[in-house]
């Protein structure tokens, strides 16, 4: 949702406050005062006041020079993941899948373009990709991306697609909006969706979606392995219906 510095519900002050959190990055874990205000476009003034705040809440930690994030800023992101239980139904579940299937399983909710894994249940090292709760990737290019799109309304994800930089990742993957579209299309009506390796070579995914008790697809479920090791037939005919029973019990203890 877009705001304007008019929108008077609109509390200018706290987006550019969560906005210095954000800032810190892999690349940028640590930085000075100066940085930081670059970084945000902020005068070293407001920066001052933005790193001291968060300093004294616990937020951010310094040697004198440089700030860093602490980790209360977990907190900030504990609630949510809190009410979907990740800590106790999905994860267990997911340990179920995985101990089935003997592959790698995950969790992941849509945030703007990317998904953001809050689950994982890895069996070794699959991906090039440091995939830890948190971890980002572009929601396009994977299949637990195209489902959790296959829940947007038509507006929402054209713009979205429009948005987004659509990369040749590698010479499977899928840029064009039209061809994206119709995918996502096919992910709604069918209830799953399969990438083959169009995130990385050597890697296939299946995903399924998880509704929460009214109906709301609240977040996505899926199992990855090498492309050695399976073929996309058999990912429908065996990983779906397990993924599909796992999410049908997911879904009752969603809010």
């Amino acid at each position: 949702m877009e705001h304007s510095t008019s929108d008077k519900d609109f509390l200018t002050t706290f987006a550019k406050g969560l906005n210095v959190i954000r800032s810190f990055e892999p690349n940028s874990m640590s930085m000075t005062l100066t940085e930081v205000a670059k970084k945000n476009d902020l005068s070293r003034a407001s920066a001052r006041r933005f790193l001291l705040t968060m300093l004294k809440l616990g937020y951010v930690e310094t040697d004198g020079n440089r700030f860093s994030l602490t980790a209360k800023v977990l907190e900030l992101g504990y609630s949510y993941l809190s009410t979907l239980d990740v800590g106790g139904t999905v994860s267990t579940q997911l340990e179920l899948v995985t101990q089935q299937l003997g592959e790698s399983s995950s969790a992941a909710v849509l945030e703007g373009e990317n998904i953001v894994y809050i689950a994982r249940i890895p069996v070794r090292p699959l991906m090039a990709f440091n995939l830890q709760i948190g971890a980002r990737l572009p929601a396009y290019a994977t299949s637990m991306g195209r489902v959790l799109l296959s829940g947007l309304p038509e507006e929402e994800l054209d713009h979205l697609l429009t948005q987004s930089n659509l990369i040749q990742l590698t010479p499977n993957t899928l840029t064009s909006p039209s061809e994206l579209k119709a995918e996502i299309a096919k992910v709604r009506v069918q209830g799953y969706a399969i990438n083959d390796q169009e995130l990385e070579l050597g890697l296939r995914s299946v995903a399924v979606p998880v509704f929460n008790r009214n109906g709301k697809l609240r977040l996505t479920l899926n199992v990855s392995c090498h492309s050695s090791k399976t073929t996309v037939d058999r990912m429908i005919s065996e990983f779906v219906p397990v993924l599909k029973d796992t999410a049908q019990r997911i879904s009752m203890s969603l809010p």
